[in-house]
């Protein structure tokens, strides 16, 4: 039985812990896992290393840990999220502390870059825009919505996890051939999941090597049987991003590319976006920033009210949100903070991305029958307020997409 000893300094904090891995990593269903310390502290696992200043704490998770953590989550009004780490060694754990360290930077960067002299991003109002949101339909969320909802469940572990991938791309390629911009249909196969992720790309023309990302999950989840609509969680952003790529396939090709995922096993520790992230951190690949879409249905705070995240985004992205609010959406912008691993815009913000997620209310307000069956299609849900999630789908990928003189902070 093999001690290891994890040391890491953040700051003026150092937290030392011995591990014995022969008993944390015994069983392939244990996890090693970036998630919410106080979460991990409330659920009594050993946080092998943390940072307080930044609430994130490293440790273990067993399936039993994994779901103590999420139903905790949801009384404490958060989202049950982790992130499973999958470049981790055992053997080598210098790389969680530097991931950890990198993420501490980012986020002191990027409060000083909002309180500096350009952070309000200025952007002219665009009649084409205006014209786009307004293509958005509800008719065609709920239709999709429906359709996503009428699945027994979407869970990356249910013994036909890709039933609903498959045919989600025979619906999109069906789109395609009505469409005459060029787009291009992927299933991604992972390592840790035996879900596949999907990606639609639409190619950019003068700056197609420059990437606009957007986002949502496609897989659901229930703790009270095996019934997993997952109506707000999450067919409602995939089916944001499939209106949003209805609409962008009647537009004009932009200058940079568009890519839109629809990701697998997000539930069970953002197993999908967290392998694509670090492929294209790997790759080096330009993505000038990234949108995530999950949960848009349940106005908890009222219609037309929109929380905008404000930890482990980017505030680059968020006052780019603004802007594109102010001129197409209109809505009322609140901010909130979700904690890490919240959804898979963390995978990206990882490895180093300008992310942004606007959601369906404040944390505290949001749909509580999400993770159960009763996460389906009913009067509680607003469709009117979700179509504005489409809306900003359709803005952000035209704006970024076309304006090459929007180009993310260094940093």
């Amino acid at each position: 039985m093999r001690q290891h000893v994890l040391k890491l300094v953040i700051g003026s904090m150092l937290f030392v812990s011995s591990l014995t891995h022969a008993h944390a990593v015994s069983s392939n269903a244990t996890v090693p896992v970036l998630a919410d310390l106080h979460l991990l502290k409330a659920i009594g696992v050993p946080v092998f290393i943390q940072d307080p200043q930044i609430n994130l704490g490293f440790a273990y998770l067993t399936p039993d840990a994994q779901l103590r953590l999420s139903l905790l989550a949801h009384r404490y009004g958060k989202c049950g999220g982790y992130e499973v780490v999958q470049d981790f060694n055992p053997n080598d754990t210098r790389n969680i502390s530097i991931s950890m360290s990198y993420i501490k930077e980012r986020l002191r960067r990027d409060i000083q870059w909002a309180s500096g002299p350009t952070s309000k991003v200025q952007i002219p109002f665009r009649q084409d825009i205006a014209t786009a949101t307004q293509a958005a339909s509800k008719e065609q969320l709920m239709k999709w919505v429906n359709w996503l909802s009428a699945f027994p469940n979407r869970y990356n572990k249910a013994p036909e996890p890709n039933a609903h991938v498959v045919q989600l791309k025979a619906l999109i390629e069906q789109m395609r051939m009505r469409s005459k911009r060029q787009v291009m249909v992927t299933l991604i196969d992972h390592k840790q999941t035996k879900q596949k992720s999907l990606k639609v790309t639409l190619p950019g023309t003068t700056r197609a090597n420059e990437i606009v990302v957007m986002g949502g999950h496609l897989d659901s989840i229930s703790f009270d049987g095996d019934r997993a609509p997952g109506s707000d969680d999450n067919a409602s952003g995939s089916s944001n991003l499939l209106d949003a790529l209805r609409v962008l396939m009647a537009q004009k090709q932009s200058a940079r590319t568009i890519e839109i995922f629809w990701y697998a096993g997000e539930e069970s520790g953002l197993l999908g976006s967290a392998e694509i992230a670090a492929e294209y951190k790997k790759a080096n690949k330009k993505v000038v920033g990234v949108l995530q879409l999950d949960m848009t249905l349940f106005p908890g705070d009222g219609p037309r009210i929109i929380s905008s995240m404000t930890d482990f985004t980017s505030a680059w992205m968020r006052s780019i949100l603004t802007e594109l609010n102010t001129h197409y959406v209109k809505a009322q912008l609140i901010e909130d903070k979700c904690g890490y691993g919240c959804s898979d815009h963390a995978s990206w913000f990882r490895q180093g991305y300008h992310t942004l997620i606007p959601f369906e209310s404040s944390m505290r307000k949001m749909n509580p029958s999400i993770h159960s069956k009763k996460d389906n299609v009913s009067p509680k849900l607003n469709f009117d307020h979700s179509l504005l999630f489409t809306q900003y789908a359709i803005a952000i990928a035209m704006e970024l997409g076309q304006n090459t003189s929007l180009v993310p902070p260094a940093y």
